[in-house]
Formats: C-alpha cells, sequence, structure tokens
C-alpha cells in the first residue's frame, strides 16, 4: 500500500503524487479505501482509485540511482523493431501498457534509432510509431524526471549529458 505523498506510476496518467487515502463507499456500497491521486504534471485533475483496484497499473517510481543505471544501460539495449507493422504495433503498444520504466527506455530508444535510420533514407516514421514514442517518452520522462527532481523538460539533456 503506498502512503500519503508517494510518488506513483499510475496507469497510462504518468506520475501522480498520493495525496490522500481514504474510506468511503464503492459502487456496491462497502467501505473501501480509495488512493486520491493527483497528476504531478498536470493541472486541475484529482483522480480516485481503490487501493485495491486490480484493472489499473500502479506503482512507486524508480529510485534516482535506478534512473542512473538505465541511463548507463541505454547503448547496449538491443532493438525491439520489427519489420512487420501490425507485430510491433502489437508489441509496442503491450510493451508501453506494461508499465516498466525499462520497456519505455528501450521503446524510445528503438524507435528514436529507426526514424533517425528512415530520416537518413529520406523516409518517415509511421505516425502510429511516433504516437507511441510520444507516449513512451512522456511516462519516461516524468518518472525520470520526480526521481532527479528536475523538469520533464529537462530530462533528455539529462540523459544526453550522462548516456556512455
Amino acid at each position: 500500500m503506498f502512503k500519503i505523498n508517494d510518488h506513483i506510476i499510475y496507469n497510462n496518467m504518468g506520475v501522480c503524487r498520493v495525496v490522500d487515502i481514504r474510506k468511503e463507499k464503492d459502487i456496491n456500497n462497502n467501505e473501501t479505501d480509495f488512493y486520491i491521486l493527483q497528476p504531478v504534471y498536470e493541472n486541475n485533475l484529482t483522480i480516485k482509485t481503490p487501493v485495491n483496484n486490480k484493472k489499473v497499473f500502479m506503482r512507486k517510481i524508480i529510485k534516482r540511482e535506478d534512473v542512473f543505471s538505465l541511463i548507463e544501460s541505454m547503448p547496449k539495449q538491443e532493438s525491439m523493431w520489427i519489420d512487420d507493422d501490425k507485430k510491433r504495433n502489437e508489441l509496442f503498444k503491450a510493451t508501453l501498457k506494461k508499465g516498466e520504466t525499462k520497456g519505455w527506455v528501450n521503446l524510445v530508444r528503438t524507435i528514436y534509432l529507426e526514424k533517425q535510420e528512415k530520416t537518413a533514407a529520406g523516409k518517415k516514421l509511421m505516425k502510429i510509431d511516433e504516437d507511441i514514442m510520444k507516449a513512451a517518452e512522456k511516462n519516461l520522462y516524468e518518472e525520470f524526471a520526480a526521481a532527479l527532481n528536475i523538469s520533464p523538460e529537462e530530462v533528455l539533456p539529462f540523459i544526453l549529458e550522462h548516456v556512455s
């Protein structure tokens, strides 16, 4: 169970802060503990979800030292690129949905490298690949920003400065 002020990843909403935990009646009129969450990088939004909600993905954000380990591992990661558009789309969406930081890093790196290759050949990425890369970048940059106590806009320069 998370505590008040914990920073967590909540589904595809990105980094949220637990602002309260309260008992309320659920849809079946049973007393249930609810997390009250606020996305860290979006204003005017509050999320209320049961503590034991199995339908959404929730986990604590990674630690600062884990960010450095992931950055160090980036050049060694193998590409996930699959030439078959349908299979690639399924894999990328599943990786995004799984909610693991390492998977997001690999997605961003894989699509970024493919984009560079296509650009050099005068071609473009498919829109779905671009969209998945943007979603993975948002999630990754928010989590790294929260772990490092910097803004999401500072994450890419930080990575580039520290990558081997």
